[in-house]
């Protein structure tokens, strides 16, 4: 049986919290523990989203410990064939930034997407890559935001570039929550094969940058695996 998007009054539920995403670069960051040294990790935004969008997330991973860095690249709306060869260039440069240690990725929706692709392309500087509500299992439509990827990009979303479902050759964390409402949960669970950890948390699909306790849970993931 095909997957459907998420209900109507989840979707909703969703659009709720979009003020909370507008606000995140003045919310408060939540008390977590110091877990980190200083290694690097590269939030990629979904759709739509920007680095103000994930700053809360980010803050939120600078205060335990770790050094977080945006994309760099604006909104998150044109699929670009290069993506891939874009973000890299972008790991590149937080490589360097912080003495040649590997990036962690984490990828908001469909930057999780990217991240996978960056990983299973260019490995070598990729510490970890960390899903947030990605639709990596494959089922393009199973979401209720494949109409206006393909309206704002003039192209079907069978032609979106692939490249993610495989698991990346390293480790590899599919964080999803069955609260989603962008998002159907069982495409960001993901089959065991596809993904090193699955693991479920209790936020709405916005909820993993929007809300302090997404950040944090998402933040302490990072803790023993980089």
């Amino acid at each position: 049986m095909a997957l459907r998007p998420p209900s109507l009054i989840r979707l909703l539920r969703e659009i709720a919290d979009v003020p909370a995403i507008v606000a995140a670069p003045l919310r408060t960051v939540p008390v977590v523990p110091v877990t980190g040294h200083g290694q690097p990790v590269l939030v990629l935004p979904g759709f739509l989203a920007n680095d103000a969008a994930t700053s809360l997330l980010r803050r939120t991973i600078d205060a335990a410990g770790y050094r977080s860095f945006g994309w760099g690249m604006g909104s998150n709306i044109k699929v670009k064939p290069n993506m891939p060869e874009l973000i890299n260039a972008r790991v590149e440069q937080v490589s360097a930034a912080a003495g040649g240690a590997r990036v962690a990725l984490v990828g908001w929706s469909l930057g999780g997407l990217y991240a996978r692709q960056v990983a299973n392309a260019y490995p070598s500087k990729i510490a970890l890559v960390m899903t947030l509500g990605s639709p990596f299992r494959g089922e393009l439509k199973a979401n209720n935001a494949w109409r206006l990827i393909e309206l704002t990009n003039s192209l079907k979303i069978e032609d979106l570039p692939r490249g993610f479902e495989e698991k990346p050759p390293v480790h590899t964390v599919a964080v999803w929550s069955a609260r989603d409402g962008i998002v159907t949960p069982e495409t960001s669970c993901g089959e065991p094969s596809q993904s090193d950890e699955r693991i479920e948390l209790t936020c709405t699909h916005m909820g993993f940058c929007a809300s302090s306790d997404g950040a944090r849970d998402v933040t302490k993931l990072l803790a023993g695996r980089i």
